[in-house]
C-alpha cells in the first residue's frame, strides 16, 4: 500500500518537509503492518484472563459533599467557579 503522508499531513495540518517525507512514509508503512499483524478476537471474548475476569462496580448513589464546603478553601471564586490564573494565550 503506497501512502501518501504529503497529503495525509495536509489533511492534519502539519508542516513536514519534503527532505523527511520518504522517512515519514516508511514510518507510516512500518507502522500499517505491524497493525495488520495484531490477531483478530472472536466475537464472544470477554477478558484476558478467564480466571480474574473484570466486574465493574454498581453505581451507588452516596452522601456527598456540599458546594460550599467543597470551595471554601479556594483563593477566589466567581460565578460559583473557581477563578485560576490564566495559563493560555
Amino acid at each position: 500500500m503506497k501512502i501518501d503522508i504529503m497529503h495525509l499531513a495536509k489533511l492534519a495540518r502539519l508542516r513536514i518537509d519534503e527532505s523527511e517525507a520518504a522517512k515519514f512514509e516508511q514510518e507510516m508503512q512500518d507502522i500499517i503492518e505491524m497493525v495488520e499483524q495484531i490477531p483478530e478476537l472472536a466475537d464472544d471474548y470477554q477478558d484476558v484472563d478467564p480466571n480474574h475476569p473484570m466486574e465493574l462496580r454498581a453505581d451507588d448513589i452516596r452522601p456527598s459533599f456540599r458546594r460550599e464546603e467543597l470551595f471554601a478553601n479556594a483563593p477566589q471564586m466567581q460565578a460559583g467557579c473557581v477563578v485560576v490564573p490564566k495559563t493560555v494565550e
